[in-house]
C-alpha cells in the first residue's frame, strides 16, 4: 500500500502495526517502516513492542498486549469505526492478547464477547495491525 506505485489505489486510510520482538535486532523490515511513518505520517503508525528491551506500565516485559492497552482508546475508536484488525504470528500469543482486549473492553463497559462476535460478523478481524479505511 505504500512501496507500489499503482496509479490507481492511493491508500488514504490508516495502517497500524504493532510489532513485537525480543531485540532491536530482531526488527524486520524497521528502515522500511521508519520511512513509511515519515513519508506517510498521517496514514502510517508503527509501534514496537521489545520484550527484552522495553519495560511495560507494571515493569515487566513488553508485549504487544501492552502496546494494544497503552492505545486502547485509539484502538477501540478505529473498531467502532470499521476498522479491520488482523493478528498473525504463534496462535500462542493470542491469548494474551485476547485477554487484554477483554479487560480493555470491560473497562469501558462492553462485552468483548459481543464486540469480538460482531467484528468477525462484519469480518473485520482476523489473525498484526489495525487497517482502518
Amino acid at each position: 500500500m505504500f512501496m507500489e506505485d499503482v496509479l490507481t489505489f492511493k491508500f488514504g486510510g490508516l495502517a497500524w502495526l504493532f510489532l513485537g520482538v525480543a531485540n532491536t535486532d530482531s526488527l524486520l523490515y524497521d528502515e522500511e517502516f521508519t520511512n513509511y511513518l515519515q513519508q506517510y505520517p498521517d496514514n502510517f503508525r508503527y509501534d514496537k513492542a521489545l520484550s527484552r528491551e522495553q519495560k511495560n506500565k507494571n515493569g515487566g516485559k513488553m508485549y504487544v498486549q501492552d502496546k494494544i492497552e497503552e492505545y486502547s482508546d485509539g484502538i477501540f475508536n478505529l473498531l467502532d469505526g470499521g476498522t479491520h484488525i488482523y493478528f498473525c504470528g504463534l496462535k500462542g500469543m493470542m491469548p494474551g492478547i485476547q485477554d487484554t482486549l477483554k479487560r480493555v473492553a470491560e473497562q469501558r463497559g462492553e462485552s468483548w464477547d459481543q464486540k469480538l462476535s460482531q467484528l468477525k460478523k462484519e469480518q473485520t478481524m482476523a489473525c498484526g495491525g489495525l487497517l482502518s479505511h
